[in-house]
């Protein structure tokens, strides 16, 4: 190896705001996501284009789509950022044992967690993980009884720590979805369901009819609904799903008010295993520090 060539600068912190691009298709949503604003998330990825002299994202209008250079950068990230975790974790702390009793609701065990679990089991071999999906209120049920460890639970606003900010947006059919349809049909889960409540809210503020036409309590019945172009749904901003997309401008529908994402550990609960899977899912998900 030449060591004395000069290599490009790929960052961390530039490979994660990139990821984030891609997953989110605008550079606005990737500053949600990296606590980062648009323009320095714009800045960034000039900057990466630059160091790679090559053109990684085609601009149209305000989002962004992976030119063909862009798709193959962006497996090597998701190596580079998983093999960069399992090296700080390998040399951080001695070897841990056990398991870990993991809950969370249904949509952020499909867009989250596999990439975040992946990554610690790769780190954390021995650690076995038992992930429990139900519905928020369930889940602290479960906690408070002592039957989870770590839960991840959606809330009406921020707290003080382990908590962000989670914008909400409309999914609908990537083709013929019944946008002008009044009342408006929508695909949504269960009553008490905070994505419902802010839904309906923007809906009725903005005065557009609707009827709740699927009920559902899992995300795979909300989203059959508006992948068959028959109604439309709210979902965590930068969800991507077979079959279905993110509302634009032209849909003209109102924005949805955002929620809140929270991680809570068992009361009490300081063992070394819980400690560093709470740090972990902290880190991954850019919650606000203890």
């Amino acid at each position: 190896m030449n060591y004395g060539k000069m290599l490009p600068q790929l960052s961390p912190d530039m490979l994660c705001a990139f990821l984030a691009a891609a997953d989110t298709g605008s550079f606005t949503s990737a500053g949600h996501v990296v606590h980062r604003t648009q323009a320095a998330i714009s800045l960034q990825m000039k900057k990466l284009e630059t160091e790679l002299n090559h053109p990684l994202f085609q601009r149209e209008g305000r989002g962004v789509t992976l030119t063909h250079e862009g798709e193959l950068f962006y497996h090597f990230a998701q190596r580079f950022l998983e093999l960069h975790q399992e090296v700080l974790t390998a040399f951080d702390k001695p070897p841990l044992h056990g398991m870990i009793r993991f809950g969370a609701p249904e949509d952020y065990a499909a867009q989250f967690l596999p990439g975040i679990l992946k990554r610690f089991s790769s780190a954390y071999p021995k650690v076995q993980i038992s992930v429990a999906c139900d519905s928020s209120a369930f889940l602290r049920q479960q906690l408070r009884n002592r039957e989870l460890d770590v839960i991840l639970t959606t809330e009406d606003r921020l707290d003080k720590t382990d908590s962000k900010e989670l914008p909400l947006e409309w999914a609908v059919a990537e083709r013929g979805a019944p946008v002008d349809m009044r009342p408006l049909p929508l695909a949504l889960y269960h009553p008490g369901c905070l994505y419902r409540r802010n839904t309906l809210a923007a809906l009725d503020g903005a005065g557009i009819p609707y009827r709740v036409a699927y009920s559902s309590p899992s995300l795979a019945g909300v989203l059959a609904a508006v992948a068959a172009g028959l109604a439309v749904a709210p979902v965590s901003s930068g969800a991507r799903f077979p079959g279905c997309r993110m509302a634009g401008p032209k849909e003209k529908l109102p924005p949805i008010s955002p929620v809140a994402i929270k991680m809570t550990t068992a009361a009490d609960d300081d063992t070394d295993i819980v400690k560093t899977f709470a740090v972990f899912i902290r880190q991954e998900l850019g919650l606000t520090p203890l």
